[in-house]
């Protein structure tokens, strides 16, 4: 147990100028060699701001090994053997920081070379494929010029002795970003029907100026743990002083799944990019809010069974669209119809259906439709589909559709009906 470092690697084997490796404990293959990875992962692009918080991620990933353990080190570049670069924190019981000398952390001086290294409860034995660790990194106070971080990743074979390991290194390079500009918010609506009034695990939109400097969706390496991400590129929301969960950046628009809350009233939404916060938004958060996700903000995003798009002919260039039929069941997709049943919350992909607890109903141009599924769906976040029977005596052309829950109607969108 010793030997595996099962508490914590010593100070100094993150493979940076001064420092080993973990081979100088565990023998398996060489260096880089296991067929795995470490990776260090940013809240944003390859830059710090002085003195402003980042909180990082080291995944350590190997198909064939089931236990754990890295270690890592902030440099700066103007003395990479000894030159300190800002401070550590460990933020949950899966990390913990040493000083150069083997002591926890706080350190004697604030130029003492630090090292986050993992814990007992960190190596998670029995764990295939890989895990991640978090922790904070504040940066130097002052601009210091260019900073590397090192890390070293143990993919352990849990045998509780030094061999069968595999060890692998990796470092990022980051430079001092300019000073910011604090993102300004003109507008919080609800994500699918782009009006006012948002509540807790549903799509938001906000819209304004410099609220990111680049723009992409969310993928795959932004899940950590299965966990949705809190940030994209240094940019992150908060509603009500809660994270939300960020899914697109641009320069003029976020989309966020809201987190759960079940306040109700005036809230206040938050953009930082870059370090620098946003004055705060008001926006109203309710107990319902209901939106079908449309096409053009008028006709429903919707299709028949088969796939196909439901619209009027002609709805779209070059793209087939046909009406629904009167007794016909058609798809529809939308947000915010709040408790499933098994429940989930926000911070994570729901894994099964979760079916539609609370009591609604849905109208064809004014007549109730009769709704064979109401649900989330697996590995779409905040995403429902409902299944919606036209009744047989709706009229042709654009009818309105609607849902109606706890008091709540969702904004007017419309669906094209074929003549009997």
């Amino acid at each position: 147990m010793l030997w595996a470092d099962s508490n914590g690697a010593d100070p100094g084997l993150t493979g940076a100028p001064g420092d080993g490796t973990c081979l100088s404990c565990h023998t398996g293959t060489a260096l880089n060699a296991g067929g795995g990875s470490v990776k260090i992962v940013l809240p944003g692009a390859a830059t710090y701001t002085p003195g402003v918080k980042q909180h990082i991620t080291v995944q350590v990933a190997d198909s064939a090994q089931k236990r754990w353990g890295f270690e890592l080190s902030a440099r700066l570049s103007s003395d990479l053997t000894n030159g300190q670069a800002g401070s550590l924190a460990s933020t949950d019981t899966y990390t913990q920081v040493k000083c150069a000398n083997g002591r926890s952390a706080p350190c004697a001086t604030t130029s003492t070379l630090q090292y986050v290294t993992h814990t007992t409860a960190g190596t998670r034995n029995g764990t295939t494929g890989g895990v991640s660790f978090e922790f904070d990194w504040t940066p130097p106070a002052a601009d210091s010029g260019k900073v590397v971080l090192y890390a070293a990743g143990n993919a352990a074979n849990g045998n509780n002795q030094n061999s069968g390991d595999h060890i692998y290194t990796t470092s990022v390079e980051l430079t001092a970003a300019a000073s910011a500009t604090a993102p300004t918010i003109t507008s919080v609506v609800n994500g699918a029907s782009f009006v006012p009034g948002i509540m807790q695990y549903s799509w938001v939109t906000i819209k304004g100026t410099n609220l990111s400097t680049t723009t992409r969706l969310w993928t795959g390496s932004d899940f950590v743990s299965g966990a949705l991400p809190t940030a994209l590129d240094n940019v992150s929301v908060t509603i009500n002083g809660k994270a939300a969960y960020v899914e697109y950046i641009s320069p003029t628009q976020i989309n966020v799944l809201s987190p759960a809350d079940s306040s109700t009233g005036t809230v206040e939404v938050k953009v930082t990019s870059g370090g620098v916060a946003s004055s705060a938004f008001g926006a109203t958060l309710n107990a319902y809010s209901p939106a079908f996700f449309t096409f053009d903000g008028t006709y429903l995003a919707a299709t028949h069974a088969d796939g196909s798009l439901v619209g009027k002919t002609g709805l779209f260039s070059g793209v087939t669209t046909t009406p629904v039929k009167p007794g016909e069941t058609f798809i529809l997709y939308g947000t915010g119809f709040g408790a499933t049943s098994p429940a989930y919350t926000a911070a994570s992909l729901p894994t099964e259906v979760g079916n539609v607890s609370t009591p609604f109903t849905v109208t064809v141009g004014g007549i109730q439709a009769t709704v064979s599924f109401a649900g989330l769906l697996p590995n779409y976040a905040g995403l429902y589909q409902l299944n919606v029977k036209a009744p047989d005596t709706v009229s042709a052309g654009d009818q309105m559709v609607a849902v109606t829950m706890g008091g709540a109607t969702s904004p007017n969108a419309y669906i094209t009906v074929q003549a009997q």
